[in-house]
């Protein structure tokens, strides 16, 4: 049996231990959910630089206690000089995944805590920023652990991310990766958070600082510029919803893939999903399934709500899944073609005493995103815009202005019995199939919360560090399930126990009672920490 993790007063869950132990002590300094996501949030974008940061963009849903949800879109569009004939004129038919020209949407991550500290003063929020940010801080100037996930990462992606601008001054050792458990100082973004304090978050859009990065990207070749800084602001949305065996599930709106993650769920429901085994083929093969048909509908229909050919609901709709449903053969895979490049990311948990619910993700989308590293702040910005494409008459056509897709969905619930839950993971493709595994595994057949995040997992397309299109599954399933999978016509790929490929998720629960379960994953370097 794998044990949850128990509190009452609060608690955060984190894919790095140092961000989950720094929300936690926000909470124990009486600070509600949201300013201890705020403090977890800058101090993984520090520590855990491969997998996120403030060069990026986040998105939250937010289930206050007895109150309405909410969401906030937190994603950069393109930049005003990112146009189709921008990208011709430099001769490239697609845009790249590395450098100057990857950079091409603003950072959407610091003007999420800005809207989520406003939300938070109508919540009990009361603390001031320098105590949220004061860990980051720390860290960057003291110096943190090197994690093995950096490393391994770092050492994986070091050919195509050395030769990126600020790259290897920032993230390596005398040219080479740093080793695990060794000291790394970021001083230079230690210096940007304090400027959030003193100057306000503001700045980071439209003072000193965001005309600082912004001349470092124009200087480097990006098309953003001091316009398009001084034009963002966050905004506070409704999130996407959909009833379920009871209770009411909760996830990002579009331009995410957040009401994908609802729909796989909502068509394996329709698929008989409750009358299965747990963790059998049956079980697999119902979510794959399901994926494929909600694949299919993120491809029509997902992108920037401005450009939307039709709205979530319809997405969401119950004759929509039914159609999907009923498209399910349950003892053979249909056809599947190809996913969407495997990305990076972090998903953190938090839920105070009160019963606040914070479901938060952030990301850079590749791997230390597009490299850039920027002289004056020392970021590292995101490559979010390689997701457009550089064809007119697509749905992700590059548009500036426009949003781009995302793959970030962070997921929660309302179950039946007054409980709460906040879930998500890290990982392209991966995000929408693992938050199914884990829902399923907790809420459809009563697993333990731990059990449901350790359990062998499986993906069907891409993750960060994986271009095959396969049916990826790991070798700790019961004997026959991975052989019956083989013989429904799935192309399955064996992959070892706690495989980092599989995502980094997590989960928080509040029982009716007051009392909190919370788990981490075992194939991150992170905690579930409560008190």
């Amino acid at each position: 049996m794998l044990n949850s993790a128990w509190a009452t007063r609060g608690m955060v869950v984190a894919p790095h231990t140092l961000a989950a132990e720094a929300g936690c002590a926000v909470l124990r300094d009486g600070g509600n959910a949201i300013e201890a996501m705020i403090a977890a949030a800058s101090v993984i974008a520090m520590v855990y630089p491969h997998m996120n940061g403030i060069g990026g963009d986040g998105f939250w849903v937010v289930l206050p206690p007895g109150g309405k949800p909410f969401a906030i879109e937190a994603c950069g569009p393109a930049a005003g000089l990112a146009t189709l004939d921008w990208y011709k004129e430099r001769g490239l038919s697609a845009i790249p995944f590395r450098g100057p020209n990857a950079a091409l949407t603003m950072a959407g991550a610091v003007g999420g805590w800005a809207a989520a500290l406003d939300q938070s003063r109508g919540l009990g929020g009361r603390l001031p920023l320098s105590r949220l940010l004061a860990d980051a801080i720390h860290y960057g100037r003291a110096g943190f652990p090197v994690s093995p996930s950096q490393t391994l990462c770092t050492a994986q992606k070091q050919a195509e991310l050395a030769p990126q601008p600020g790259f290897a001054e920032e993230f390596l050792v005398e040219g080479k990766p740093p080793e695990p458990g060794s000291l790394m100082r970021r001083p230079r973004m230690a210096a940007t958070l304090e400027a959030l304090i003193t100057d306000g978050i503001d700045s980071f859009y439209r003072g000193d600082l965001g005309h600082s990065m912004a001349a470092d990207l124009e200087k480097l070749g990006s098309p953003l510029r001091p316009a398009d800084f001084a034009a963002y602001k966050a905004r506070i949305v409704e999130p996407a919803t959909l009833a379920f065996g009871g209770g009411r599930l909760f996830n990002m709106t579009l331009p995410t893939q957040g009401p994908v993650s609802l729909a796989i769920l909502g068509i394996a429901e329709r698929a008989g999903l409750a009358g299965l085994a747990p963790d059998s083929a049956d079980h697999i093969h119902c979510l794959v399934e399901a994926t494929k048909q909600a694949f299919a509908l993120r491809d029509a229909y997902v992108t920037d709500p401005a450009f939307a050919l039709i709205p979530v609901e319809e997405i969401l709709s119950a004759s929509r899944l039914d159609q999907a449903a009923a498209k399910i053969d349950g003892k053979k895979a249909l056809p599947w073609g190809q996913g969407h490049k495997p990305a990076d990311t972090v998903w953190l948990g938090a839920i105070d005493k009160d019963g606040l619910a914070v479901s938060f993700i952030q990301s850079i989308y590749h791997e230390y995103g597009s490299g850039l590293v920027l002289e004056g702040s020392g970021l590292n910005w995101q490559n979010r815009g390689a997701s457009f494409k550089l064809d007119a008459d697509h749905l992700w056509s590059l548009v500036p202005g426009k949003k781009p897709f995302h793959t970030l969905n962070p997921a929660a619930a309302r179950l039946p019995g007054q409980r709460t839950l906040v879930y998500g993971t890290m990982g392209g493709d991966g995000q929408p199939q693992t938050q199914a595994a884990v829902f399923s595994r907790y809420a459809v057949f009563g697993q333990s919360l731990q059990q449901a995040v350790s359990g062998p997992r499986w993906l069907l397309g891409r993750t960060w560090g994986q271009n095959s299109d396969s049916l990826k599954i790991e070798d700790r399933f019961a004997p026959g399930v991975i052989e019956e999978l083989k013989s429904r016509g799935h192309d399955v790929e064996i992959y070892p126990a706690f495989s980092e490929t599989m995502g980094h998720a997590g989960a928080i629960l509040r029982h009716a009672n007051g009392v909190m379960e919370g788990a981490a994953d075992p194939r991150s370097n992170g905690g579930a920490i409560g008190f």
